[in-house]
């Protein structure tokens, strides 16, 4: 009797197949719909994820199920409907939009890749698309998250589901993983582009506050390299921008329960501010590559009336890079560097490419 096989059906592989590249840009998910049943779903699946709450399992999971997943979809799912577009949720028009732009910036470089995106958690995920690209014929596979700070509860987290995707895999594609680049020149020319423009446009604040996703305070201590990270873009940042210290802050949003997170807190900050009498803040935020819940609501929104309401007189959210053209640049620059050595530029004569591919074909039947 034949024991079940671990691993998936695959699609045949031919002798001197052509070998075929793909570059996966991977973000962190968003729900279906505004809805409660569809937020609980996707809140089910984001906060099982050990990488992102790393306390024990039982406990957290009678939390999660017992209390967290009654009690915040129905709030959350109002959130998500107070920014949701007719095309969707906007992390996912986003995301969508950068690896279209990818693709076509590539092809300009005479990179002949395939440019697919997928969500950590949700629909489109990324065993979904490998499969999909290994189902048409990809060999090598590039990831890029859409995180440009590294940390184990995110880019971590990506690197987990491929991982786990590759265990139910007989074939695994030549994988390459880009693991950060809060740093690259590139990255940070784009950033300091947009906030410009937005000052160009608008005049300069008093204070330009940097809010990048909170974690937990202990994830620091126990080694992740995540709160270094956001502040080197800031550094870097602000100098692309001529600031001096005393005219940017750091802080941190989106805290998750009542543990002690990376500080200062975004929207206290704010209020503190508006107290003080600041009068006018802008607030860009450079650990998002796409707008989306955290941005939109969260910054644009509830920081926003904090702000005023605490005595602020004006305030300014510098949207994300999104689809900016020196963005999808600084991203083809990026993942062409980590492209190189794989022979991704391919001849563009057909009698090159037939003679290619028939000289691929002759070697695999002598072996």
């Amino acid at each position: 009797m034949a024991l079940p096989s671990p691993f998936s059906p695959e699609p045949t592989y031919t002798h001197g197949q052509e070998a075929r590249t793909a570059v996966l840009l991977c973000n962190l998910g968003t729900p279906d719909a505004p809805t409660t049943p569809a937020v609980r779903r996707y809140l089910a699946e984001f906060l099982s994820d050990h990488r992102v709450v790393e306390i024990p399992r039982l406990l957290w999971l009678l939390i999660l199920h017992g209390i967290i997943l009654r009690l915040r979809p129905a709030k959350s799912a109002a959130k998500y409907a107070s920014i949701w577009t007719p095309q969707g949720s906007p992390l996912k028009v986003w995301t969508e939009k950068q690896a279209t732009l990818l693709q076509d910036a590539l092809a300009q470089r005479k990179h002949h890749v395939t440019v697919r995106w997928a969500m950590r958690y949700g629909s489109t995920n990324i065993p979904s698309q490998l499969s999909a690209l290994k189902a048409e014929g990809v060999t090598r596979v590039l990831v890029v998250p859409a995180y440009p700070q590294y940390s184990a509860t995110t880019t971590a987290s990506v690197w987990d589901a491929v991982y786990a995707w590759g265990q139910r895999t007989r074939s695994i594609p030549e994988l390459r993983f880009v693991n950060h680049y809060h740093d690259h020149p590139a990255y940070i020319a784009a950033l300091a582009a947009s906030v410009q423009r937005h000052w160009q446009a608008h005049g300069r604040p008093d204070q330009l506050v940097m809010s990048f996703h909170g974690v937990p305070e202990r994830t620091l201590h126990l080694g992740d390299i995540y709160h270094c990270e956001c502040f080197k873009t800031a550094r870097l940042l602000a100098e692309a921008l001529g600031l001096p210290k005393d005219a940017f802050k750091v802080t941190f949003q989106s805290r998750l329960g009542r543990a002690k997170w990376l500080e200062p807190y975004t929207e206290p900050t704010l209020i503190a501010m508006g107290q003080a009498g600041v009068g006018r803040v802008d607030v860009v935020c450079p650990g998002f590559t796409s707008d989306c819940l955290e941005t939109l609501e969260e910054i644009n929104m509830e920081a926003r009336e904090a702000f005023l309401h605490a005595g602020g007189k004006a305030f300014h959210y510098i949207p994300c890079l999104n689809d900016d053209p020196e963005w999808i640049t600084a991203l083809c620059s990026m993942a062409e560097t980590h492209l190189s050595g794989w022979p991704t530029q391919t001849p563009q004569d057909p009698a090159q490419r037939d003679a290619a591919r028939t000289a691929a074909l002759a070697l695999g039947a002598t072996q």
